[in-house]
C-alpha cells in the first residue's frame, strides 16, 4: 500500500513568551514533491493576530481534501465513461458543530460541484448525479473520515 508523509514545521519566535498564550499559530506544511503551504490556525478559533487570516487552516485543508479527493475520483469515472469533462468548480462548505461526543468537530461538508462538460455525448441531470454518487462512494478521504489517529513523538 502507499505511504504519505508531511513535515509539520511551527517555532516560537524570540518576542514570543509562550507560556502568556500570546503566541503565533502560523507554521508550515511541507511536502515531499516541494511545496510549502503557509497554515494556522482558524482565526475562527484562535483570534487575530495570533492566527494568520491568510494561512490554510486545518479544517479548510479537511474541506478541501474531500473535495479535491472527490473531484478526482469523479473526473477519473467521467473520462472512463467517454464523457468529456471542460470545467469542475465545487464551492465546498464545512460546518463546525459539536458531535455526539459533546466535542467540536467538521461535523458537516458540503460539497457543491458545478462540472462543464463538452463533445456530443453530455450525461444527463440523474447520469451526473450517479456519477457524484460513485465519486463520493470511491473517494478515499470521505472513505478515511472515521480514521484511527496514532501520535507518535519524535524526540
Amino acid at each position: 500500500m502507499a505511504e504519505y508523509s508531511a513535515t509539520i514545521q511551527w517555532r516560537r519566535q524570540d518576542r514570543e513568551a509562550f507560556s502568556d498564550n500570546h503566541y503565533s499559530r502560523a507554521h508550515e506544511w511541507m511536502f515531499d514533491g516541494g511545496v510549502t503551504v503557509p497554515a494556522s490556525a482558524s482565526p475562527h478559533i484562535v483570534p487575530l493576530p495570533y492566527s494568520v487570516a491568510e494561512n490554510v487552516d486545518p479544517e479548510e485543508a479537511f474541506v478541501a481534501a474531500l473535495s479535491s479527493c472527490h473531484m478526482l475520483v469523479f473526473l477519473g469515472i467521467a473520462a472512463k465513461r467517454r464523457y468529456v469533462v471542460d470545467r469542475y468548480i465545487d464551492e465546498a462548505v464545512g460546518v463546525m458543530a459539536e458531535n455526539g461526543a459533546g466535542k467540536l468537530a467538521v461535523a458537516r461538508v458540503t460539497l457543491r460541484p458545478r462540472v462543464v462538460f463538452s463533445g456530443d455525448r453530455r450525461p444527463s441531470p440523474e447520469q451526473i448525479e450517479k456519477l457524484h454518487h460513485l465519486a463520493h462512494e470511491e473517494c478515499f478521504i470521505a472513505n478515511s473520515v472515521r480514521t484511527e489517529v496514532v501520535t507518535e513523538p519524535r524526540f
